[in-house]
């Protein structure tokens, strides 16, 4: 199994999830490193509106797409690996009661294929994403939560209700702002987590924020997404 390098300051003490032995897995272990994992975030400016993204390393190998269609009723993005094969679909149900996103297996739509949903729960200044497993029917309690800032490109993936971190974002300063555009930001995947399926919590946590009215959110800064190599 390939990994990608980690970030260049890999000896930064991480506190919140070195006791974890098992790999959070979701999309496939293949995308689990035992160390810390940069991913640098940029939107397709040129086409905003459907939401496209790319994501590479620092070297800017292609690690992944997401190509998002506008449909009818769904909101769509497609995240493929870099063969082309489609790995995730993101759905939107913009006519559902509460907004939700869900999140497929290739590029399905199958009931039996869902992994993961995503549900606002708040969305002030600040703003909850909670992340519902496919297993977890009754959504009582959250499988994961995203909570932050989007206009100060800030946001802390955690366990449940937990204080439990296992990834969070951050502005880019000096070199990687020069190299990968102003308006990127940093997304540090902690080790033994599914970085993929990070990644797609990013994109629809981009999505949600394009949808928003809240004056916090501003997508005009947003460039392309990348990944830094592990």
């Amino acid at each position: 199994m390939t990994f990608l390098l980690p970030p260049s300051d890999f000896s930064m003490t991480i506190t919140e999830s070195s006791h974890y032995n098992n790999p959070i897995t979701v999309v496939g272990i293949q995308f689990c490193a035992p160390h810390p994992v940069d991913l640098i975030i940029v939107m397709n400016l040129k086409s905003l509106d459907e939401g496209n993204f790319s994501i590479s390393d620092v070297n800017g190998n292609i690690v992944f797409k997401a190509k998002g269609t506008l449909l009818s009723f769904h909101d769509r993005h497609l995240l493929h690996d870099t063969k082309g094969d489609h790995l995730l679909s993101l759905r939107h149900k913009i006519m559902s009661l509460h907004s939700r996103w869900q999140v497929f297996k290739g590029d399905s739509s199958d009931s039996q294929h869902l992994l993961f949903s995503v549900k606002k729960s708040s969305w002030n200044s600040s703003w909850v994403l909670d992340v519902f497993m496919a297993a977890n029917t009754k959504e009582e309690v959250c499988d994961f939560k995203i909570k932050g800032s989007w206009a100060e490109r800030s946001c802390i993936i955690y366990i449940g209700d937990s204080k439990t971190i296992i990834a969070q974002m951050h502005k880019n300063n000096g070199v990687q702002s020069t190299e990968f555009g102003k308006g990127s930001f940093t997304v540090t995947v902690y080790p033994n987590v599914d970085y993929a399926f990070i990644a797609a919590l990013i994109v629809i946590t981009a999505s949600f924020s394009r949808g928003s009215t809240s004056t916090s959110m501003d997508m005009g800064t947003i460039g392309c997404l990348c990944c830094s190599q592990f």
